[in-house]
């Protein structure tokens, strides 16, 4: 019976690279998108955040301006879109969108005093 020698197992090292490099690009666009969408909801999320202070800083009279224009410039200012605006009182609730690979994402926020519900802990 004949031996086989290491010289016949040339390019099997080759193979196995190939396939390590394959797994690593197939999981880097697998985890990529993912990343993205990610970061841009956290980013929608503290644009709607910002927006419904402005606004709320509006109603309350701390900065001058019109409380949804200054939500507006500033979700804007956040790489957001103003959805809807609403100013009652010393508080303010506002919707934000950010598009991200096609995609529409969302938030809400709502900025001002505690809502009353007539209860108290303690």
């Amino acid at each position: 019976m004949r031996r086989r020698s290491i010289v016949d197992e040339g390019g099997a090292a080759s193979v196995l690279a190939l396939g390590i490099v394959g797994a690593i690009v197939a999981l880097t666009v697998a985890v990529v998108p993912m990343l993205t969408v990610f970061v841009a909801s956290q980013r929608a999320a503290n644009a709607a955040d910002a927006a419904a202070l402005a606004a709320a800083d509006a109603t309350s009279g701390a900065v001058p301006g019109v409380p949804c224009q200054l939500a507006g410039q500033v979700a804007a200012r956040n790489g957001a879109t103003l959805g809807s605006c609403e100013a009652l009182g010393p508080a303010a609730s506002v919707t934000v969108t950010v598009s991200v690979l096609g995609f529409e994402l969302d938030a809400a926020a709502r900025a001002g005093p505690p809502e009353q519900t007539g209860e108290w802990s303690g």
